[in-house]
């Protein structure tokens, strides 16, 4: 893993734990500001870690108090994958600001395990599948409700549970040992690749998988489910007119329910679409382009915005999702109370 001379003709473009190095055929050249853009890059990173960490540790307290956990255990899942991800964010970018250099088998492991950024992904790539099994189990729920009754158990939901971490560790994992060396004391993750192809192919596969076929997802699934409320909205304004019922109030209820959850995974992926957009367009630019020019100010700002994702989310159920709105509110009142 150290073979200079042998790996660093591989190199292309990496991003380093001493600055963001443009190599090509041996040749080194580095940005004089490189390390204090990354710097404040990197304290920028620890600050949403920190943020995200509070805001969905919050939301699950919420959630748990407001007895949604068990009614809504994807969503809960969901919050968890974005905690560990951004708990993640603190961690790996603390050690990032301290510049060590990597020497032997402990600097291999430091950065393949920790300053590649493999448990930020890891945790990531596992949310963005999560994100796509709730738009289906909505979808389920909603357009074939009386299927979802009978059909889907519990064991489903925790087996799809398991799959993303599973699809997440593969995807990650697979490459990660294979493209990753500590080279002169520098961590080099993600970008020793044998040939053009398998880089391509790689990046194809993520894009594809985690942000194209998600997003199609996203689109259909809540098509038909909007399709659906506004239907079974149409009938229950029929059956108010024809005279109030209780079993007619209920169904407007659930319905209610249904769409208050409905409107915030909306939300939810709306925000992943627009967040993660510029990463990968960015990463598009780089691996297909054959002769790229690597933009420091370019990364640093498609990758803040990504992670701030991360962030977004807690905010979204703070403010859609009725239940967790009253147990914060009713935070915010003890807490004037007391004061």
């Amino acid at each position: 893993m150290t073979e200079d001379g042998a790996t660093s003709s591989q190199l292309s473009v990496a991003m380093t734990t001493t600055g963001m190095t443009q190599i090509t055929g041996g040749n080194t050249m580095a940005s004089s500001s490189s390390r204090g853009i990354e710097f404040y890059f990197q304290c920028a990173v620890v600050i949403i870690g920190v943020l995200g960490t509070a805001a969905n540790a919050l939301i699950l307290y919420a959630l748990v108090a407001s007895k949604q956990h068990q009614k809504h255990v994807l969503i809960v899942h969901q919050n968890a994958l974005d905690l560990f991800s951004s708990f993640a964010m603190i961690i790996t970018y603390s050690v990032k600001l301290f510049n060590i250099y990597l020497t032997g088998p402990a600097g291999y492991w430091l950065c393949t395990l920790l300053l590649s950024e493999s448990f930020i992904w890891l945790g990531t790539f596992a949310s963005v599948v999560n994100l796509a099994i709730i738009t289906i189990e909505r979808y389920l729920k909603v357009v074939h409700s009386a299927w979802s009754k009978i059909k889907l158990r519990n064991w489903m939901i925790y087996s799809a549970m398991a799959f993303t971490w599973i699809i997440s560790s593969v995807t990650n994992y697979c490459v990660l040992f294979q493209t990753s060396a500590a080279i002169d004391g520098a961590c080099f993750a993600y970008v020793i690749w044998e040939n053009d192809a398998d880089k391509i192919i790689y990046f194809m596969w993520n894009f594809t998988f985690f942000y194209a076929i998600i997003i199609l997802i996203f689109i259909f699934c809540y098509w038909r489910i909007l399709v659906v409320i506004r239907r079974q909205a149409s009938v229950m304004a029929t059956h108010a007119d024809a005279g109030p019922g209780s079993q007619a109030h209920a169904q407007t209820q659930f319905n209610q329910m249904q769409s208050n959850v409905t409107k915030t995974m909306i939300f939810v992926c709306a925000f992943y679409a627009i967040s993660w957009f510029p990463t990968y367009a960015y990463y598009l630019y780089l691996f297909l382009n054959p002769h790229p020019y690597f933009s420091e100010s370019g990364y640093y700002v498609s990758v803040s915005i990504a992670y701030l994702y991360m962030c977004t989310n807690p905010c979204v159920y703070a403010t859609k999702f009725d239940p967790v709105k009253e147990v914060l509110l009713r935070l915010i009142r003890c807490r004037k109370t007391s004061e």
